[in-house]
């Protein structure tokens, strides 16, 4: 995902700090952003001394694991940041949430861990007022009790909403 920082486009750009501004638990937080898989020890002592509480691993959609090692490595990195207590958030694509169910059950052990399920649903401003949003399962009784599903105007709504404008206010650490 190409980012715009105030120093111009950087797609080298693989840790920066800045306040959590998406709707989640931590939101508000004084967040250490990470793209891509890095040694836990320095994440923590960057995270320690820019003052963040809170880190967002996946950054700029970077959390896409093409095998089963990478999400054990994944898994590695965030149950050593966990055990430092800090807030920790994982933003999955929904196409590698299911590569990812082990790795889940393990984390949300932890009232820190915050698993944010990324879904893309372009062009949603042009869907209608009866559109609805299905949280289905693989299969029929496959793995989970049911299905649910959300009116999609429920869930646009406005104190959930941040605007791209929000975004880019941060500060380039690496």
């Amino acid at each position: 995902m190409e980012r715009e920082y105030q120093a111009g486009t950087k797609n080298d750009v693989t840790i920066f700090t800045g306040i959590e501004i998406e709707h989640t638990p931590a939101y508000g937080k004084k967040t250490l952003f990470v793209v891509g898989i890095h040694k836990a020890d320095e994440l923590a002592e960057i995270a320690t001394v820019n003052n963040c509480d809170h880190i967002y691993l996946g950054a700029n959609h970077s959390y896409a694991p093409t095998d089963y090692d990478e999400v054990i490595r994944w898994e590695g990195m965030i149950m050593d940041l966990l055990k430092k207590e800090f807030w920790i958030t994982l933003d999955i694509d929904y196409n590698s949430y299911e590569w990812s169910e082990d790795m889940m059950v393990d984390l949300c052990c932890y009232d820190k861990f915050i698993p944010m399920i990324s879904v893309k649903l372009p062009y949603i401003a042009n869907l209608n007022y009866n559109a609805c949003v299905k949280v289905d399962d693989k299969d029929f009784k496959a793995t989970n009790p049911g299905v649910w599903v959300h009116h999609l105007h429920d869930l646009m709504d406005r104190k959930k909403f941040t605007d791209w404008s929000k975004y880019g206010k941060d500060e380039i650490i690496k």
